[in-house]
C-alpha cells in the first residue's frame, strides 16, 4: 500500500465519523503535519447549512488547537458517490497552512495527488501579507 493509499484508507476511516443528515454525504479528511503528525476531520453538517463544516477543515483547525502551524499533506475522500474535491474556502484554509500536497480520490476511489497550486493558482497567504 502507498503512502497515497494509505492515508486516503485513514481518511475514509475519519468519513465514518460524519454528521451528514441533510447532504448524506460523507467526506473525511486527514493532514499529515510537517513533522509526520496526523490530524483527521469529518464534515458536519448544520440545518443552518452555512454552519457547516467542511471536512478538510475540521481536519486542519483540529490540528490548529494543537499548535501545529504547518501542514504538509491533506488527503481527503468521500463515501458516497463521485469524487470529491476541497472547496475554494478549504483550499484558501490550507494556503494559510502551507500545505504542498493535496491527495483527492478520483470515480474508482483511485488516489490522485495534486500541488496546492494547481488547485488554487495564483493564491495569497501569510508569507503575502508582512
Amino acid at each position: 500500500m502507498t503512502d497515497a493509499q494509505r492515508l486516503i484508507a485513514e481518511a475514509a476511516t475519519a468519513a465514518e465519523q460524519s454528521y451528514s443528515p441533510y447532504s448524506h454525504y460523507r467526506v473525511g479528511a486527514v493532514v499529515v503535519t510537517s513533522d509526520g503528525v496526523e490530524y483527521r476531520g469529518c464534515n458536519v453538517e448544520n440545518a443552518a447549512y452555512g454552519a457547516s463544516i467542511c471536512a478538510e477543515a475540521n481536519a486542519i483547525t483540529n490540528a490548529a488547537a494543537h499548535g501545529v502551524r504547518s501542514i504538509d499533506t491533506v488527503a481527503v475522500t468521500c463515501l458516497d458517490g463521485a469524487a470529491c474535491s476541497p472547496c475554494g474556502n478549504c483550499r484558501q484554509i490550507m494556503r494559510e497552512f502551507g500545505v504542498r500536497r493535496v491527495i483527492l480520490t478520483d470515480d474508482a476511489g483511485d488516489p490522485v495527488e495534486y500541488a496546492l497550486d494547481e488547485l488554487l493558482p495564483r493564491s495569497f497567504g501569510p508569507e503575502d501579507l508582512e
